[in-house]
């Protein structure tokens, strides 16, 4: 996507909540994530997750919580001692007790989520700046239940496209070959608590992207906003990983 780094932290950010998602289980880096989960996989020799908890810092989102499968509570406790002199000390492991998917473990610490929060995906690499997001989704009239940060990419068709009316986000296509445009979601959104409305909770798996996110443009509610500088990458295959370590 676009380069050089977003230096400015935004007050709008500033005392906000943060949920990390890292109850993945990363099976296109098998054999790999076998080992150790995807969000701990280092880039620059730093684990992933330290780079995503470096930009929640920078832009004063200082109450982070993240949601980890069951099966990878030990290698999170080792990564605590590890990084000790990093990891935020007022930072939550919530554990999933089963996979639930992008959505689902929220339902665990929904009831702390009063006000509007970061929600980001703990498997990319980010820096952007987010006070920028934050401010344009309160500002936006349409009043979104969600905005999502869109990032430019070269392969767009790679991802799910969003298709924009303004900034009002109408449907994803999902690996389009003619996509409408070369911008695609970062995997982080800012999020207001109505949001948990649109959940069946009935079932336990939920994943944002299919449940959650085409209820919410049908209502009109879905925004994005088009990141204007900054750097992403996403780690999901060994090939995208391998570019990150490189231009990181």
């Amino acid at each position: 996507m676009c380069h050089g780094y977003a230096r400015q932290a935004h007050p709008a950010s500033n005392g906000m909540k943060g949920v990390i998602l890292a109850g993945g289980l990363g099976t296109r880096l098998h054999p790999v994530t076998l080992e150790m989960p995807k969000p701990l996989l280092t880039v620059k020799r730093r684990p992933i997750l330290n780079h995503l908890l470096d930009l929640f810092k920078k832009h004063g989102i200082d109450q982070p919580t993240i949601l980890i499968n069951k099966g990878h509570l030990e290698d999170y406790q080792w990564w605590q001692r590890r990084y000790e002199k990093e990891v935020p000390a007022n930072l939550e492991l919530v554990v999933e007790p089963e996979p639930l998917g992008t959505f689902g473990g929220l339902k665990i610490v929904k009831e702390r989520l009063t006000e509007p929060f970061i929600l980001s995906n703990g498997d990319e690499l980010k820096d952007f700046d987010l006070g920028a997001l934050v401010k344009a989704h309160r500002e936006n009239p349409t009043k979104p239940v969600a905005t999502i940060a869109l990032v430019e990419v070269e392969n767009p068709s790679d991802y799910g496209v969003p298709v924009l009316d303004g900034d009002k986000i109408k449907e994803f296509l999902e690996k389009p070959q003619n996509p409408p445009s070369n911008f695609i979601s970062s995997g982080l959104y800012v999020v207001e608590p109505e949001i948990f409305q649109y959940a069946d909770w009935s079932k336990n798996f939920l994943m944002i992207e299919r449940d959650i996110f085409p209820k919410v443009a049908a209502a009109g509610k879905l925004a994005g906003y088009k990141v204007k500088n900054g750097k992403w990458y996403d780690c999901g295959t060994f090939s995208r990983w391998e570019k990150a370590i490189k231009e990181w």
